[in-house]
């Protein structure tokens, strides 16, 4: 039996909960250290806002969650074509994984260190996961 393509989309969607939920203790509690208080806060305001205001190893973690919600949103995609298409070879499964697992990597890095060389690297390394995958599924649905 082949593994299921859709558990690493599953596991990324989670991830990135998990991301919004690290990004937003992170904030509130950097409101609280900076003396910010919400309630008085100006009518529309946004995250771009707090640049600037909040450190940036509190504004990285509110950035990694946006770029969770920007290139993961083709992995979906491409990963329920390939579902759909059905009959993948278990090696597109592990390549699912490693978009999966580099984009978690990613996140920790970026949360916390964010040199870009490396950040980049990482990032480069889940794209090209990425392009195989979906150059995969073109093939699954034109054959």
């Amino acid at each position: 039996m082949t593994p299921n393509i859709l558990a690493p989309g599953a596991v990324l969607a989670l991830w990135t909960l998990i991301m919004l939920s690290w990004a937003g203790v992170a904030r509130f509690r950097a409101f609280a250290k900076a003396g910010i208080d919400l309630k008085a806060a100006a009518p529309g305001g946004r995250g771009v806002d707090l640049e600037g205001v909040l450190p940036p190893l509190t504004n990285w973690k509110s950035h990694n969650y946006t770029h969770l919600c920007e290139q993961p949103t083709i992995f979906y995609a491409v990963i329920l074509i390939l579902h759909g298409a059905g009959g993948y070879p278990a090696y597109v499964v592990w390549l699912a994984w490693a978009y999966a697992v580099l984009r978690i990597v990613h996140s920790f890095w970026q949360s916390t260190v964010n040199r870009i060389p490396v950040r980049f690297a990482i990032f480069a390394a889940a794209t090209l996961c990425l392009f195989v995958l979906a150059l995969l599924a073109v093939i699954a649905t034109l054959g």
